[in-house]
C-alpha cells in the first residue's frame, strides 16, 4: 500500500466529549484521519437513539449526519458509535440502554448503582463491553465491532474514563478501566477494537 500523504476527514456523529477523546486517541497513532466533532461541523444538534440495538442507533445516528452534510454540501463521510454494556447474569443488561439504564438524566453514578444493586448477591460477574460503529461515506454503509469482555467487581474504583469504568475490569487486567489512563485502556479497549477494524477499511479500500 502506498503510503498515505494526507489526512482523511470524517465527522464523528456524537457530542460525547468522553467519546471524541477516546476515539482520537485510538485514531491519532494511526496517522490517518482527522475527526471532526458536530459542533466543529457547525451540527448543532443531540440526535435521539430510540431503537433496540447498538445496530439500529449507530446506523441512524451517522445516517442522521450524513444527511445533513450532504444538504449543506459538505459531502463529508462520517461515522457514529453506540456502546453498551451486557451483563450475563442480568440476561444482557443494561445493554442499549446503558446511559439511560436508570433515568433519562443519564447519570453515571445513579447508572452503577442501579447495576450494582441487581448484582448483589450474584455469584456470576460476568459482562462485556460492545461497541458497534456505523461508516457511512461514498454513499455506503459499514459497521465494525468490537468487544472487551471482563467482570463487574462490586464497589467503585478510580477516577478516570466514565460510564460504567469505576466498576469493570477486562479480562487480562487487575485494574478498573477507570484505573487506567488512556493508554492502558486502548489495549482492552471495545471501542479501539472497533476503531482498528475502520481504520483498517479506509486504509485498504479507501485510502490505498
Amino acid at each position: 500500500m502506498e503510503e498515505i500523504a494526507a489526512y482523511m476527514k470524517l465527522i464523528f456523529a456524537t457530542n460525547n466529549q468522553h467519546k471524541i477523546d477516546e476515539v482520537r486517541s485510538a485514531i491519532e497513532v494511526q496517522n490517518i484521519l482527522e475527526i471532526i466533532t458536530l459542533r466543529e461541523a457547525g451540527i448543532e444538534i443531540e440526535i435521539p437513539e430510540p431503537y433496540s440495538t447498538l445496530e439500529e442507533n449507530a446506523s441512524h445516528k451517522s445516517r442522521t449526519v450524513y444527511a445533513l452534510t450532504r444538504a449543506s454540501g459538505l459531502a463529508i463521510g462520517c461515522f457514529s458509535e453506540d456502546t453498551g454494556l451486557e451483563v450475563q447474569a442480568l440476561n444482557g443488561e443494561p445493554g442499549v440502554k446503558s446511559a439511560r439504564y436508570a433515568g433519562e438524566d443519564k447519570s453515571f453514578d445513579k447508572n452503577i448503582g442501579k447495576l450494582l444493586h441487581k448484582l448483589q448477591g450474584s455469584s456470576n460477574r460476568e459482562a462485556r463491553f460492545r461497541a458497534v460503529i456505523s461508516l457511512i461515506i461514498e454513499d455506503k454503509e459499514h459497521l465494525f465491532e468490537g468487544v472487551c469482555p471482563g467482570r463487574i467487581i462490586d464497589h467503585r474504583r478510580g477516577g478516570e474514563g466514565f460510564g460504567y469504568d469505576p466498576v469493570f475490569v477486562p479480562d487480562g487486567a487487575i485494574h478498573t478501566f477507570a484505573e487506567m489512563d488512556m493508554t492502558d485502556k486502548n489495549r482492552f479497549s471495545h471501542r479501539k477494537k472497533a476503531i482498528d477494524k475502520l481504520v483498517g477499511y479506509l486504509s485498504k479500500e479507501v485510502l490505498a
